[in-house]
């Protein structure tokens, strides 16, 4: 079967099947560089970034694209001369879309001075990223890991392979020459993601020995912004059923697609250097509190797909919706979300909590995006202090012991202490700390009490605070015991 490719699919025509490019690819210059070019964003940014285009005659706003680790995403798309498809699943869904607004696709560990080049670019206005928390390269306190060898190299001079190397590099580069102001937008689940990001470019230039390195903070300080943002769309792994979907639709072969909800969400910081594209007018907002919007969706959606996750792989469940449909998890589910979050939280204006929270549920029910426990599972070292100790700590401090909160880290704990589900099958433990993680586990195997205790003493996650709040301890020591037995 022939591959999707511009050409050919001008060769179908026009179809109530699928939706074609809304933009001419091959006119697109590019204007964005983004970081990170993995499902989520070919299924979020990039199609806002398309929408925007058409609703607007703009010719300038091509994503150039890097793909970090592996050169997978870059083999896909150049042939096809970055086409892909997203493919919706659930009530509400769309036909088939072809994407467009891809232009290249670079690989950063093997073409890092690429990237800086592309960075450089005085076309590009724009800096993107998805690299989700462990690619940003944070120690425990969240400054950047300067003991980390991948860091500790960029820093050395090599041409660089770390998301912030790769960033600073560049900006270094437009400091240097005639490239103009340039927005950074970090669209990763982190609080504060723009400044975030901001602290974390600092740090590298603060360990650089070039003596420049004042003179380009600056250059920073005048001619960059660092906006935060809140990204929402649930974008589940793509299976050999799906492909087969499009190639029947498109009766071409795309090696690319993406599958993604109906639902998605973009709320920005109105903080840019110099031009954006017109984000709003693809249903975007922007604000100047993106904070407000960045706590509802971390506490209230992924703290629930992370309980979920965990309680739903430990019982055997191998999708969130199946998960969902247990009553005992869904009822789990619905008290987070109304014990323990809610009064943590400031409501953004315009913004109805309890239709939010039933919206959750409904797109977590949704049993035509197969997201597997175990897929959500991951990283859980890097996702509890954002998604669910922030809960725990504010809960704590008004006095209250945050129990469904609570039951979420014990899940957390007996996933990583149990390594197998209800059935008897592995549950990989994929985490950038697995390795700490497994023998803490071990040293309080057999008994809920010492492994709580061990497990509370990582400090990445958990601090110095809440292994001696007695309270917390005692309720994760009484849910690891039920959910071990």
């Amino acid at each position: 079967m022939p591959r999707l490719r511009p050409d050919a699919l001008h060769r179908l025509g026009r179809s109530t099947t699928f939706i074609p490019p809304l933009v001419d690819p091959r006119a697109l210059r590019v204007g964005i560089v983004h970081l990170g070019i993995g499902a989520f964003h070919r299924a979020h940014q990039a199609v806002y970034t398309e929408l925007a285009a058409a609703a607007t005659g703009r010719d300038d706003w091509g994503i150039a694209g890097v793909t970090q680790r592996s050169p997978s995403v870059r083999d896909q798309l150049t042939p096809q001369d970055g086409l892909y498809t997203v493919l919706e699943r659930g009530p509400g869904a769309e036909p088939v879309r072809v994407v467009g607004s891809v232009r290249e696709v670079l690989h950063g560990a093997g073409d890092p001075a690429a990237v800086v080049d592309r960075i450089a670019d005085p076309a590009v206005r724009l800096v993107t990223l998805t690299v989700t928390e462990k690619g940003y390269r944070r120690d425990r306190t969240g400054r950047l890991d300067r003991s980390d060898p991948e860091v500790a190299a960029d820093l050395a001079g090599r041409p660089p392979r770390t998301v912030v190397g790769q960033l600073v590099r560049g900006l270094q580069r437009r400091a240097a020459g005639v490239a103009g102001p340039v927005t950074v937008l970090s669209c990763d689940n982190l609080v504060g993601n723009g400044e975030v990001l901001h602290g974390l470019v600092h740090d590298f230039l603060d360990a650089l020995p070039d003596p420049e390195a004042g003179s380009v903070a600056d250059w920073i300080a005048a001619s960059v912004r660092f906006p935060s943002c809140m990204v929402d769309r649930i974008v589940p792994a793509t299976t050999d059923d799906d492909r087969a979907n499009v190639r029947t639709v498109l009766g071409l072969d795309d090696r690319g697609v993406v599958v993604a909800e109906p639902f998605r969400q973009w709320v920005i910081e109105d903080d840019f250097a110099a031009d954006r594209p017109a984000w709003d007018l693809a249903g975007a907002v922007f604000t100047d509190d993106v904070a407000a919007w960045e706590s509802v969706k971390l506490r209230m959606l992924n703290a629930t797909h992370s309980l979920l996750a965990y309680l739903g792989a430990l019982r055997g469940h191998d999708t969130i919706a199946a998960a969902l449909a247990d009553d005992e998890l869904a009822t789990a589910a619905e008290a987070l979300m109304v014990e323990d979050v809610a009064p943590t939280l400031r409501v953004p204006d315009g913004l109805d909590l309890a239709g939010y929270r039933r919206q959750v549920l409904q797109r977590f029910a949704n049993p035509a995006l197969p997201h597997r426990t175990v897929q959500v599972a991951m990283d859980g070292s890097q996702k509890l202090p954002v998604r669910l100790l922030g809960t725990v700590r504010d809960r704590l401090a008004a006095g209250a012991i945050p129990q469904q909160a609570a039951l979420a880290v014990a899940a957390w704990m007996a996933y990583v202490a149990k390594g197998r589900d209800a059935h008897g099958r592995e549950l990989p433990l994929d985490d950038p700390l697995a390795d700490r993680l497994q023998v803490a586990a071990a040293a309080g195997a057999g008994d809920a009490k010492r492994l709580v205790d061990s497990l509370l003493q990582v400090e990445e996650i958990f601090g110095t605070d809440l292994p001696e709040h007695d309270g917390f301890r005692g309720v994760l020591i009484d849910h690891v015991a039920r959910l071990t037995a």
